[in-house]
Parts: structure tokens; C-alpha cells; sequence
């Protein structure tokens, strides 16, 4: 097996996501010069021939699969034969490339929502399919418990050498801001900056505010993924997280505070929360020797300085 150098081969699969966007910057910003990225016109990840003939030209070392289809809680109920489908062909696709050319190491990213809706909390990894996971995200979930199982199967049957990080809910800049399909945190930075904007007497949130959230800098996880490729080796999945949770409510009133938005806050009791709490045991990983470095009011602020200048008034 190649070792990871600066001048490897890297191919970060969705480099536009939030995800492989840090990735990218992370990679470039520590002198790696051989970085493979497309666009989806260049190379459609759900058909087996576009990805087959990509990797037959360009021969990657090694592959970080962060492409996916991606939303909360509204995207997912409403779409989730599109969640589970395009994922479905994205994995499978890319995994059996990474078998049927010989990469050296792959990084398959999942995603805490693996884990059942009643799991223990904190979960750890001996939780995973040990009972039904939360119905509201259960399309993107399925479809992530299959990767999972494919990439153990080829790691079982032809020894491909692939490693599984469980990422915690993950925000930061560069994601995008579409209220029908954000993440909860770049959702309620837009929301609240809007209504200071706008001069609004209140903001209406979904669910309860109860259900309680880990969250993760998307910096920090491309900084795991780094730490995971140099020591881990193993396809068991492992978790990636802060170890650390709060309640939408308690996010919703930091936002809030850090955007100087003043309104009030009013909660719509007939919307779904989700997950009751989703809360990850990070034991394993930090006994590795990673931890997360940035704390939650310097990450919301870079999202509220991201959005700020992307759509300024």
C-alpha cells in the first residue's frame, strides 16, 4: 500500500458539498498538489460508466467519498425515494471502483443518523443495527447503512482497504442556505438574519425545541479525516463528533444572540423535531489521540460571516 504523501493522488468525490469543500481546502492549505476533483457534468457519480472511466484515467490512490444527496428533515420527508436512491448508485458506484482499481485506501463518510431513534445515549459504535433508526431521515439512513455494509463486504471479500468515519451533525461555511433543504444551522443563521434585516417582531421555528443536537465544524471533521487516514485502518465504523450536545432551542437563542437578532422566538408544536437526541461517544477516536479544536460561537460565526457576505443587503 502507497503511503499518503502531498504529491498522492487524492480524489474527494462531492468537492462542492459542504463536506469535500472543506476537504479540499484543508488538502490545499497543507501543500497537496495532486488533488483529483470533478464537477457532475464532468462526471455523473450516479452512472457506473462516467465513474468507471474516470477512475480507469485517472487511477486515484486513494478516495474520500463525501458526494451525496443531502437536506433536513422537510427535504428528506419530501423526497425520499431520491435520497435513497441517488445515494444508493453514488456508493456503489464509487466503492466498487475503488475495489475494481485498486485504490490504495478509501474513506467512506457516513453519518450519526445510522444510529436507532432509541439508541442509549451517548451512542457508541456497538449500537449501529441494533433497532430502527428516526423516521423522518430514514430514506438517507438506509441508503447510509448500505454503503456502510458494502464497503465491510468488500473489505471481507477482496481485502479493499476502507475505513468508515460516522460524522456528528456538521455545519460551517461554504453550505448552502435554501430553507427547504439547509442543515439546521445554516437555516436558522438565514432566518434570524433576515428578520433583524427585515425588522421582524418574532421568528416561528419547528417542533418542540427539545430535541437536542451534537455539532461539529465542518473544519474539524476534514481534520479527522486527515488523523483517520494516517492511523486508523480498520472498516468497523467509527464515530467523529465534539462529544458535546445542546438543544435546538439553546442553539436557536445563540444564533439569535450572536446575529443581534431581538425578536422572539415562537415554536410551531405541529412540526416534527427529529431524533430526540443524537449524541455521539467519541471514546474510541479520542483514544486515538484526535479531539475537536473550534469551539460552537467561533463556528456559528463563520457561518454568519458566510452568509453574510454571500447575501449581503
Amino acid at each position: 500500500m502507497s503511503k499518503l504523501t502531498t504529491q498522492s493522488r487524492i480524489y474527494i468525490a462531492g468537492h462542492r458539498g459542504l463536506v469535500g469543500a472543506s476537504l479540499l481546502r484543508y488538502f490545499k492549505d497543507r501543500g497537496f498538489t495532486n488533488i483529483l476533483v470533478r464537477s457532475r457534468s464532468q462526471v455523473d457519480l450516479t452512472s457506473r460508466k462516467d465513474v468507471r472511466k474516470f477512475f480507469l484515467e485517472e487511477q486515484p490512490e486513494y478516495v474520500i467519498l463525501a458526494a451525496a444527496k443531502v437536506g433536513g428533515i422537510a427535504a428528506n420527508i419530501a423526497a425520499p425515494v431520491d435520497f435513497l436512491l441517488q445515494n444508493l448508485e453514488i456508493q456503489n458506484n464509487i466503492l466498487s471502483a475503488c475495489q475494481e482499481f485498486g485504490v490504495a485506501k478509501t474513506m467512506f463518510l457516513g453519518s450519526s443518523c445510522i444510529y436507532p431513534r432509541e439508541a442509549p445515549q451517548p451512542m457508541n459504535e456497538d449500537c449501529f443495527m441494533h433497532g430502527p433508526v428516526e423516521p423522518t431521515n430514514e430514506s438517507y439512513a438506509i441508503a447510509k447503512i448500505a454503503g456502510i455494509r458494502l464497503a465491510q463486504a468488500l473489505e471481507q471479500q477482496y481485502g479493499l482497504n476502507v475505513i468508515c468515519p460516522m460524522p456528528c451533525n456538521v455545519y460551517g461555511p461554504g453550505d448552502h442556505f435554501d430553507l427547504e433543504r439547509s442543515h439546521v444551522v445554516s437555516a436558522l443563521v438565514r432566518r434570524f438574519v433576515e428578520a433583524r434585516r427585515n425588522d421582524l417582531p418574532s421568528v416561528t421555528l419547528w417542533g418542540t425545541g427539545n430535541a437536542c443536537r451534537e455539532l461539529l465544524h465542518v473544519d474539524d471533521l476534514a481534520d479527522a479525516c486527515m488523523f483517520l487516514l494516517k492511523n486508523y485502518d480498520s472498516p468497523e465504523i467509527i464515530n467523529v463528533g465534539s462529544g458535546q450536545d445542546l438543544s435546538i432551542r439553546k442553539l436557536a437563542e445563540t444564533i439569535a444572540t450572536i446575529v443581534e437578532y431581538e425578536g422572539k422566538l415562537e415554536w410551531d408544536l405541529t412540526k416534527p423535531d427529529g431524533m430526540p437526541k443524537k449524541l455521539l461517544d467519541v471514546g474510541r477516536l479520542n483514544t486515538l489521540g484526535w479531539r475537536h479544536k473550534i469551539d460552537l460561537v467561533t463556528g456559528i460565526q463563520s457561518v454568519v460571516n458566510d452568509f453574510e457576505e454571500r447575501y449581503p443587503l
